[in-house]
């Protein structure tokens, strides 16, 4: 089973349910994973308060993404893959930086996410190199 809940306390995202589904649902699939995964679109106030709350940052970032495949399972839990923030306001600031559009950068940031979520991270070399390869392959069926 697969399911992507999403909330926005933003106005607007400019993409539909269907494209956020789509985005998750196509990491899912390629890491052969199946789960609920809740996709957050958050401006950069609560982002910031997010950061700060759980990285010791006092400063806003593009995604944040809370894993429920660590520690110890509940009852009725098992299929909770985690929670994806994501900073629209962040979104278009990197977008423009790198001379993105702001749907490339959206859809890079919820790939990155998901790929969290599934254990991926970028601390060390080798496992950055592996996820970014992951990223980008899947970023680019999108763009």
């Amino acid at each position: 089973m697969m399911e992507c809940n999403v909330y926005k306390t933003v106005k607007t995202i400019s993409l539909s349910q269907k494209t956020v589904e789509l985005v998750v649902f196509s990491v899912l699939t390629y890491c052969k994973k199946q789960g609920v995964v809740s996709v957050h679109f958050i401006g950069d106030q609560k982002m910031q308060r997010l950061n700060s709350m759980y990285r010791g940052k006092d400063n806003t970032t593009d995604v944040l993404s809370f894993s429920m495949q660590e520690g110890e399972k509940f009852p009725g839990e098992q299929d909770d893959l985690g929670d994806i923030f994501i900073s629209v306001p962040q979104i278009h600031k990197q977008a423009k930086a790198y001379a993105v559009t702001y749907r490339s950068e959206i859809i890079r940031m919820m790939i990155h996410g998901t790929l969290h979520l599934l254990g991926y991270d970028h601390i060390k070399k080798k496992e950055a190199e592996e996820m970014f390869r992951i990223q980008e392959e899947l970023h680019r069926r999108f763009i």
